[in-house]
């Protein structure tokens, strides 16, 4: 266990600068080895300290977290109750308005997803130490013990992918943080593994959004099994919220090091807190800010390839284009063309003629993504016809999907006698998602018994 000293001391803190969440995640997950630790340390060291300012729930008494773990799920089942009491009864969506705010919230979410269980990819190297035992079974579910059907990140990237809806330019730096915050815990969980814990600790409580929101992706016709599998796994009797609570009692050291354990665990717990969290992502969706921002990235390509036949208020489209922030008006122009036309089938419209369906002459310049918030921009106020009507939310639409096996193991791979350390470096958050990496969680499991694990 590393030594317990308190490791946030102020005079020793780089302070972050604009795009450090986005620069230390992408070099961790990308190229952890040419990163220089020193990078993910400071960062860790400033947002302990950015955490320390904040309100803490934890009870005082570890000794009164398996009660504190029951009252939160005892808590959010009584409101999650309440919310589908308010949908039985005809209440609106509580956090999605359309399926394009859904899959805005997909791809915004993206980058914590895409390394779910990071902050644990430390622990599988002490698998020789008993009290790790709950931090690595977390770890081996969030990577599905190499079952692609189930590895968590794959499911995500999937779900990404089947709606055309990954995000293909940087997003907002704040979105990455708490990925970077992961990956950053995961690569130095031995320096600071009391602050794992406390991250684990908080980031496996089931929150009510989880619920809401796998309810509300349903009806929109996503499949929800992503979030669906957390709130089974995260269970506070036997699942991930059970095993967080063990670990802490496990790792709890007696004596004068006891407090500052404590007191760098409640650090790692609050770092749960930080950066945009999921309500704060779907409350920042504007369907016409979206339209507007898409347009404003799209000009840039888009403003040679037009033929100057076609004119707008006296403008080409490509003169148009060629404008910084004309987007909006040239909507607007669009709109006064008759091309689109507001609150009616987007079908009924030439612009979406133009771009939807394999012999539109735009066929493609679109993702699926930008697809989707068009078709809701121009359908505005107009609902299908009952036919046509989403499904009842209440219905089960999407069943478990059979699960898929890693047939064929590289023999290098599959022998009892490959180095432990080949299988670790394989399971890191780069790369346990491919081929390689769930072959290698594979073999990591079914070897997880006592004396299997040498070095």
């Amino acid at each position: 266990m590393t030594s317990l000293q308190l490791l946030s001391q102020p005079s020793a803190v780089k302070q972050t600068t604009p795009g450090e969440s986005y620069s230390l995640y992408n070099a961790l997950l990308h190229t952890p080895g040419e990163s220089d630790p020193q990078n993910a340390r400071h960062f860790l060291q400033q947002q302990l300290e950015n955490a320390s300012a904040l309100p803490s729930n934890l009870p005082e008494d570890v000794a009164d977290l398996a009660e504190w773990v029951a009252g939160n799920s005892l808590s959010v089942a009584q409101r999650y109750r309440s919310y589908l009491k308010e949908r039985h009864a005809g209440g609106e969506r509580r956090f999605f308005t359309n399926k394009a705010h859904a899959l805005y919230f997909l791809q915004h979410v993206a980058p914590s997803k895409l390394v779910d269980g990071a902050w644990l990819y430390g622990s599988i190297r002490h698998a020789d130490d008993w009290r790790y035992q709950g931090l690595i079974r977390t770890y081996l579910e969030e990577l599905g013990d190499g079952d692609p059907a189930l590895n968590h990140v794959l499911l995500y990237r999937n779900l990404l992918t089947e709606h055309d809806c990954a995000p293909n330019a940087p997003l907002q730096d704040e979105l990455y943080l708490q990925g970077a915050i992961q990956l950053a815990l995961g690569h130095l969980s031995d320096d600071f593994l009391p602050e794992v814990i406390g991250y684990n600790l908080g980031y496996e409580q089931l929150p009510l959004h989880l619920l809401i929101t796998a309810f509300e992706l349903r009806e929109l016709d996503i499949d929800p099994y992503y979030f669906t599998l957390h709130v089974t796994v995260d269970n506070a009797s036997t699942g991930h919220a059970q095993k967080a609570v063990a670990t802490v009692l496990d790792m709890l050291p007696s004596g004068d090091s006891r407090s500052v354990f404590l007191q760098r665990l409640r650090a790692g717990y609050l770092l749960n807190d930080l950066g945009l969290g999921s309500i704060d992502v779907i409350a920042a969706f504007d369907l016409e800010q979206e339209v507007v921002a898409m347009l404003e990235k799209k000009s840039t390509f888009g403003q040679h390839m037009h033929s100057d036949y076609c004119r707008l208020e006296g403008r080409t489209i490509n003169e148009w284009l060629a404008t910084p922030g004309q987007s909006r008006q040239l909507l607007t122009a669009l709109e006064n063309r008759g091309w689109i036309k507001r609150n009616q089938d987007p079908a009924h419209s030439r612009f979406w003629q133009l771009i939807n369906g394999a012999g539109a002459v735009m066929f493609g310049v679109f993702s699926g993504y930008e697809m989707q918030l068009l078709s809701e921009w121009i359908a505005g106020d107009w609902k299908p016809s009952e036919s046509g009507r989403e499904a009842d939310p209440f219905r089960a639409k999407f069943h478990r999907r059979p699960v898929q096996t890693v047939i064929e193991a590289a023999p290098s791979l599959g022998r009892r006698n490959c180095p432990v350390e080949e299988l670790i470096a394989l399971m890191a958050p780069d790369s346990h998602s491919t081929p390689e990496g769930l072959i290698a969680t594979q073999a990591y499991a079914q070897r997880l018994s006592p004396g299997c694990l040498t070095r």
